[in-house]
C-alpha cells in the first residue's frame, strides 16, 4: 500500500479532516440504501466532503463542496491522507432506545 498524499499534493492549502461519518447513500443501479462514510474537510478553497461507498464491486467515492468534479484517484488520496487514523476515537455509535 502506497502511503497518502499530503494534501498540498491533491490541491488543496490548509487542509483538514473535520470528521468521519456514517451516512445513507442510495445508488441508482440498486434499490436499496447502503450505508457509507463521510470525511468533512475543510481547506483555504472551501469546505468539502469525501464519501467512501463500499460495494462488493470496489471502492466508490462520491465528492461535494470543494471536491465536485474530483477523479475517483483524487477522492481516494483525499480521503487516504485526511480520514482519522484512530477509528476507534472516529466512530460513534448512536444510542438506541
Amino acid at each position: 500500500m502506497t502511503p497518502p498524499e499530503e494534501p498540498a499534493a491533491l490541491g488543496l492549502t490548509n487542509a483538514r479532516g473535520l470528521g468521519l461519518g456514517r451516512v445513507p447513500v442510495r445508488l441508482r443501479e440498486l434499490g436499496v440504501t447502503l450505508g457509507a462514510w463521510r470525511l468533512s474537510l475543510d481547506s483555504d478553497e472551501g469546505e468539502g466532503t469525501v464519501t467512501l461507498i463500499e460495494r462488493d464491486s470496489g471502492a466508490l467515492y462520491r465528492g461535494d463542496g470543494a471536491c465536485l468534479g474530483w477523479s475517483q484517484e483524487r477522492l481516494a488520496a483525499a480521503y487516504a491522507a485526511l480520514a482519522p487514523r484512530d477509528e476507534a476515537a472516529a466512530l460513534e455509535l448512536p444510542q438506541l432506545g
